[in-house]
């Protein structure tokens, strides 16, 4: 296949180098938001009805698309649509109940479509919604190829929606994924064509080859709804685009996860591969964990008991995410000493100089929950680098320091600064 020039195979590799920037996609969705506003809802848009909420989500297959493409197998990505979406309202609390697809082409294609088509349907079926119509594009001087969408509705009581948020002392249930799913391919594609070619054979016996592994279905969660229902689970996370980051959607704490499930061997591979360091790795992919509940101690060890789920750590109080002793901060893009102890003293010459510097942060943008990046204007910053706290407070300034600025590494510094409001 030759739809990507691959890196070196010594080149250490992450999702910004392989072709995605989180940061910068998070804050053009926020420019988005702002523009049209928010909506209640954290995975999925909330509309009040009464004594229920109807849910509404949208999500698509990504660049799974292209390792389909480069094998010409298409029978299998129709299940990634349906399953982004309902796993989302899942998440929610919500039950999906119906599914519209969106399939643009740059050349309508008889046998592609049916393939599509045949996904589809496997994936309404292994959710139980009912595939409700869908839309056919064909724009021939706008895609290259074809892309693939859908947008999913729920029907939930307000009594069963996830609207609280994990405590501390809360347990934490994980549940398993069935492989990749469809986030962080990008990553994934650049990683194997450093060393393999998709027909490759797969170094185990499960799969026939390398793409065969890479195009295993997303796994779907609905039925962890009754379950979930039953038990009086707090929240819940699916683990999608941001790999592990998004457990902390389920509330501001920290996320000590001390027994993950196995790590399936396409990771493992996927890791080798493009040389990709552990932080990398969580924070772009599932790493074998695909859905997250969190809840009393009690009432997760009831989760468990009814499901395929095994309890992986505990809640406490703090922030981020701690996976065996590694931290995983979605607010630090690097947090060791040196590179913190750099920007500390790049910011305190900036505060002796009198300017002040305009800082992006993550923020709550659809609920407390979502992190999405924004100009900061006036707040408290805490800055934490392993053992390091420094409070300091701020007020808007246009003028970017020129410590930061010559040196290039003016972009998102609130990454670094680990700023949360």
């Amino acid at each position: 296949m030759t739809d990507d020039s691959s890196p070196s195979s010594d080149e250490e590799l992450t999702y910004a180098k392989a072709g995605v920037d989180i940061d910068a996609s998070e804050s053009a969705t926020d420019a988005l938001l702002q523009a049209v506003g928010e909506t209640p809802g954290d995975y999925a848009g909330l509309i009040d009805i009464g004594n229920q909420y109807l849910a509404v989500t949208t999500d698509g297959v990504g660049t799974k698309l292209l390792i389909a493409e480069a094998i010409a197998e298409y029978s299998t990505i129709g299940i990634d649509c349906v399953a982004m979406n309902v796993n989302d309202l899942v998440a929610e609390g919500v039950r999906p109940i119906g599914f519209v697809d969106y399939l643009a082409v740059d050349n309508p294609d008889e046998d592609i479509a049916s393939q599509i088509g045949v996904g589809l349907q496997s994936g309404a079926d292994r959710a139980d919604i009912s595939l409700i119509g869908g839309e056919t594009a064909v724009m021939p001087e706008v895609i290259n190829g074809f892309d693939l969408a859908g947008t999913c509705v729920g029907l939930a009581p307000k009594s069963d929606v996830l609207t609280q948020t994990a405590q501390p002392g809360d347990i934490i249930a994980g549940f398993p994924s069935s492989g990749i799913h469809s986030n962080g391919l990008t990553l994934a594609r650049k990683a194997i064509q450093n060393q393999f070619s998709y027909t490759d054979q797969y170094p185990e016996s499960q799969y026939n080859s390398i793409a065969e592994a890479l195009l295993e279905p997303t796994k779907i969660y609905t039925h962890l709804l009754e379950p979930i229902y039953e038990t009086g689970v707090r929240t819940a996370a699916h683990i999608t685009g941001g790999g592990w980051t998004n457990i902390e959607r389920m509330g501001e704490n920290t996320y000590h996860i001390h027994d993950p499930l196995s790590v399936p061997s396409i990771f493992e591979l996927i890791q080798e591969s493009g040389n990709i360091d552990d932080r990398e790795m969580y924070r772009t992919f599932n790493m074998g964990i695909g859905f997250v509940c969190a809840g009393e101690p009690s009432v997760i060890d009831s989760l468990v008991a009814e499901t395929d789920g095994e309890v992986i750590g505990e809640v406490d109080v703090g922030t981020g995410v701690k996976i065996d002793g590694m931290v995983l901060w979605t607010t630090l893009a690097d947090s060791d000493a040196k590179q913190g102890a750099f920007w500390l003293q790049a910011l305190n010459s900036t505060i002796e100089r009198g300017i002040l510097m305009p800082l992006t942060r993550r923020s709550w943008a659809i609920s407390k929950h979502r992190c999405r990046t924004r100009l900061l204007e006036e707040s408290i910053v805490k800055w934490t680098c392993e053992s390091v706290e420094y409070i300091l407070s701020l007020t808007t300034h246009s003028a970017l320091s020129e410590d930061i600025g010559e040196k290039g590494m003016g972009r998102n510094l609130g990454l670094f600064l680990g700023c949360k409001m």
